[in-house]
Parts: C-alpha cells; structure tokens; sequence
C-alpha cells in the first residue's frame, strides 16, 4: 500500500509523545488531511508549545481543548470538529491520550485504578460515542464498500503490556492498573468493531512499541524504540489495514499480538 491518505484526523494526548509524532508526520505527508485536530488538556499551556509552534506553520492544524475523561469536554470538542469538517465528516480518530501508575501489586490502589480505567478505556469509549456521527458521514462520503482507514476508523491506542497471554516485563514493572485498562481497551475495540462495522467504520488497537516517551521510560530501563520509529511504522499499518483487519491487536510493524 502507498501512503496513507486521510481527509480529516484527531489525535488525542497530542502535545506530546507519540500523539505528537503522529501530529508531526500527518502534517508532513505527500499529501496531509484538510483538517489535523489536535485535542489535549490545555492548548494554550506551556505543554504544548510545540503543537503552538506547529499551528503557526500549518493552517490545517486545529489544537482543541480536550479532556477525554469529561463527557462535556469531549461533546464540545465533536461539535467544533463538526463545525470544521461539515459534511465531509471525520475520517480517522485515534485515541492515544494515556496514563500509568507506576505501582507494585501490593501498592496499587482503587484511586489510581479508577483514574487510569477512566483514562485509557472510558476515554476512548466516550469518543467513540461522540464522534460516531462524524465518522459516519466521512463513510457515507467514501466509495467503495471495504473497511479502511481512509474510509472511516478508530484507533485505539493498547500496549503489549495489556496481553493477557504476553505479560510483557512483568519483572520490570507491575502496573497492573496500567495493564488492567488496556486489556480492558483491547476488549472495547472489539466491541467498537463489531457495533461500528455496519456504518462502514473500521475498528484495530494498535501496540505503538516500548517507546522512548514519558510514560515509555518511566522505569530503570530506556525504551528501544524513538518516537519517530514508531509513529513511521503505525502510519505504515494503518496505510494497509482493511476489512479484514477491523477487531484487531497488532503492533507498530504489523505484526498481530495476543489476546
């Protein structure tokens, strides 16, 4: 598959990470989106400089004050969306805003379960509720009867460390409220997948890699993976992913990961 063509694309958690790489390199395609929407917490802080600094440069780029976890936050943000792409709809949505807690088994805690469940599963339910309408009419736009993710799709953003049959660096780190959510991800997007499926709307969650990020290096051990690798590869997969992938888990290279 060539490069992937988009007419429309909203990144959650885009003011840094790999939200930001991926706001980089869609505006730094062949042939970027009309419209780049980039949602976090406070567009106008010192934390997202860089997305500021983007903006400034390319007309296309929207920074839309997003907190995933509010469901009026993220109405106000569908309707603004709305308001940009009109008819057209929204093509790609990819839920990638995320947290951890950086706790043993023994110290985890209901509060930092509920915090991190609220953020990396409700969030991405949530989205997907409000920004169905849009998604809808951006399949209804496209030719074609196949799946994909120039058609209309959701990503969600998982980890490998929410495969219940991989485990990945248990000895590194339990975070089991980390892993709880996004197996609990894993399990939304199948659900998205089959609900959405009539509407012409794809569905994958993707693990991006053991990424060099705040949250990727938050242990004793650097990540392997750069930003920049990562985000090249997901863009490489989602160019290429089709009906037959929609419900899926695979990895930054492809590659399906375990349930």
């Amino acid at each position: 598959m060539g490069e992937l063509a988009v007419h429309s694309v909203l990144v959650t958690g885009a003011n840094r990470g790999i939200g930001l790489g991926l706001v980089q390199h869609f505006l730094g395609l062949p042939k970027p989106p009309k419209w780049v929407f980039a949602g976090c917490r406070d567009p106008k802080g010192q934390r997202a400089q860089e997305l500021q600094r983007l903006a400034s440069k390319h007309p296309n780029l929207l920074i839309l004050a997003l907190e995933v976890t509010d469901p009026a936050s993220v109405k106000a943000a569908a309707a603004r969306v709305g308001e940009h792409v009109g008819g057209s709809g929204l093509t790609l949505l990819i839920n990638n805003a995320g947290m951890a807690k950086i706790n043993s088994i023994d110290a985890e805690t209901q509060e930092d379960m509920t915090q991190v469940y609220t953020t990396n599963t409700i969030g991405p339910m949530l989205m997907g509720q409000a920004f169905l309408p849009l998604l809808k009419k951006a399949a209804q736009a496209s030719p074609g009867s196949g799946l994909s993710c120039s058609k209309a799709a959701i990503i969600n953003m998982s980890s490998i460390a929410g495969s219940i049959q991989e485990m990945f660096v248990w000895n590194l780190g339990h975070v089991v409220s980390y892993r709880c959510s996004k197996a609990a991800l894993n399990m939304l997007t199948r659900c998205q997948s089959l609900g959405y499926r009539e509407h012409g709307i794809l569905c994958v969650t993707l693990h991006p890699g053991w990424v060099q990020t705040d949250m990727g290096d938050a242990g004793t051990k650097t990540a392997p993976l750069t930003v920049d690798d990562s985000v090249r590869g997901m863009l490489k997969v989602l160019s290429s992913v089709s009906e037959k992938d929609t419900g899926t888990f695979l990895d930054w290279e492809g590659k399906v990961v375990p349930w």
